[in-house]
């Protein structure tokens, strides 16, 4: 990032979902500090360390925001509600004539293996994450796409691009999120929209049970606040999955190997069985642009093995 400010976000309008603490807020307060206004949205409560007073969790970021000099506003519209989602961008362009940030953020666990989860556990952690973040998206999407510009970032997961032991709501949702994002960015480049997805790793209430100290001292959470500012920015590019954590940035990529065409058929499982370790051969696998690509690739294999008719 550099220490000139060389990436600012002065005269833009960002928000950011679940910013009421945690990873939300260290987003909101970064944007704000590199002149962005914010609308912080949260449905949480924080109390004063001091008196214990309790206030609103988005109010009280946007307040700490306003102290500093910046310009902010709270909302404690639900993601999953669209009609208070569409009522916040609203009031936000309304005051401030755009919205040109949005960091899907918000999300919470509920940890079991999926022969002990309940449908409802698994239903509500979908509807937060991802169509949380189709319903937030979707607000902004049209003013975005007729302004010329727009930045969105999906947070996933590395449970969802790897998997993880107890997590296959979680997992399910937040890999999902690259689906959407991949699509979206295909969608907006044209109009100015980037989407990226970010997979960060820090120490927050939500992963501090889950970790040794000594890897919690390291995954501080500010060293995740970089990678979202970069893909807020006017030089972020697009449908890329980042990872970040603990100061060490990565990206992380869907591929597809050059695979092996077992004939023009009927193939069967036992020679699919028997050529396995081919198919996943990786040397030269590659990362597609967009879905068509395996389509394209399946049948431009078939056809340089077909036997031209006598």
């Amino acid at each position: 990032m550099g220490e000139d400010m060389g990436i600012t976000f002065h005269g833009k309008v960002a928000m950011v979902t679940g910013a009421g603490g945690g990873l939300g807020r260290l987003y909101a307060l970064a944007l704000a500090v590199r002149g962005a206004r914010v609308v912080v949205n949260d449905l949480g409560v924080a109390r004063d360390g001091a008196t214990g007073a309790a206030t609103g969790a988005a109010e009280a970021v946007a307040a700490e925001i306003r102290a500093a000099g910046g310009e902010a506003m709270a909302s404690t519209a639900s993601v999953t509600d669209a009609a208070a989602i569409a009522d916040t961008v609203s009031e936000a362009v309304g005051r401030w004539g755009a919205l040109d940030i949005l960091v899907n953020n918000a999300g919470f666990l509920r940890d079991k293996t999926f022969a002990k989860m309940s449908l409802e556990d698994f239903r509500s952690v979908v509807d937060v994450h991802l169509m949380g973040a189709v319903t937030c998206t979707k607000a902004v999407w049209d003013g975005m796409r007729e302004r010329g510009y727009g930045r969105v970032v999906m947070v996933t997961s590395s449970s969802g691009l790897y998997g993880n032991f107890g997590q296959s709501n979680y997992g399910a949702a937040k890999m999902a999120l690259v689906g959407l994002m991949r699509t979206l960015a295909l969608e907006g480049e044209r109009s100015g929209v980037r989407v990226n997805a970010l997979a960060p790793t820090a120490a927050t209430r939500m992963t501090e049970s889950l970790m040794p100290q000594q890897a919690l001292d390291v995954l501080r959470p500010e060293r995740v606040t970089p990678a979202v500012l970069y893909l807020a920015s006017e030089q972020a590019p697009n449908g890329v999955i980042l990872a970040a954590g603990a100061g060490l940035y990565e990206r992380a990529y869907v591929t597809l190997t050059e695979g092996v065409y077992l004939g023009e058929g009927p193939n069967t499982p036992e020679q699919l069985a028997a050529r396995f370790e081919a198919v996943s051969e990786r040397a030269r696998e590659r990362v597609p642009l967009h879905g068509a690509e395996q389509t394209q690739a399946e049948v431009a294999a078939a056809l340089a093995q077909m036997t031209p008719a006598e």
